[in-house]
């Protein structure tokens, strides 16, 4: 039953995602299973509970695992958005913790490698909030500062590295920053999701080519 679920989940994640959630039916996402209306209600109450499925599942990997009582309702999801955005707020510390000491035995291309695993790791999430702002502008919000801070910890990563001479000399050190992010989150999560076309590449090998080129177009020239 709970692989049915999971089924079910990422299947609508992805409807989520590229044609947003409130353009979204269950009729869709049975469609998209390949099963009745009917077989979905029998696993969920309706669409809420299916994301908020998904969002649990984000939080904690083991959440699908656990034994429901069905159909879910979202009595099982109480809270949730507090600890997406309690979520946020860690992620946001972990990933700037090698600040706290001027980034000593941290290099740029271990920078490149963290930044990709957590894109990819919270790639679900963090999509369907950008793709559905207006629909969850509580969520939305804390999305957009965690954003900034992500931001501001990048830029601050690459002035060190500047600094003492691990990358190159940047005219434009937002910019920069922007790049990277960008490209970072396109290999990690939306070639996965959203864009044009949904490619195989696997994400080990879109991890080595970001870490290939963004690394060897910062490095520092002699």
């Amino acid at each position: 039953m709970n692989e049915r679920m999971k089924i079910t989940a990422d299947a609508a994640a992805m409807l989520f995602l590229r044609q947003g959630y409130s353009k979204t039916q269950i009729s869709h996402i049975a469609k998209a299973v390949g099963v009745s209306v009917g077989t979905i209600y029998l696993d969920f109450s309706g669409k809420k509970e299916i994301l908020n499925f998904i969002l649990a599942s984000i939080i904690d990997p083991d959440f699908v695992n656990h034994e429901f009582e069905r159909p879910i309702t979202n009595d099982l999801f109480i809270g949730i958005e507090t600890k997406i955005v309690t979520l946020f707020e860690d992620i946001g510390t972990e990933f700037s913790r090698h600040l706290e000491n001027n980034a000593i035995g941290y290099t740029f291309g271990e920078l490149i490698s963290d930044s990709f695993d957590l894109l990819a790791q919270y790639a679900v999430g963090c999509l369907f909030i950008e793709k559905n702002y207006f629909d969850f502008k509580y969520l939305s919000d804390h999305y957009r500062e965690y954003r900034k801070k992500f931001f501001a910890a990048m830029r601050q990563y690459l002035s060190i590295f500047m600094d003492r001479g691990d990358v190159r000399q940047l005219e434009d050190l937002d910019l920069n920053v922007m790049y990277i992010t960008e490209t970072l989150s396109w290999w990690a999560m939306d070639m996965r999701y959203t864009s044009f076309e949904i490619s195989e590449i696997s994400l080990e090998s879109a991890k080595k080519i970001c870490i290939d080129n963004i690394t060897a177009a910062y490095k520092k020239q002699n």
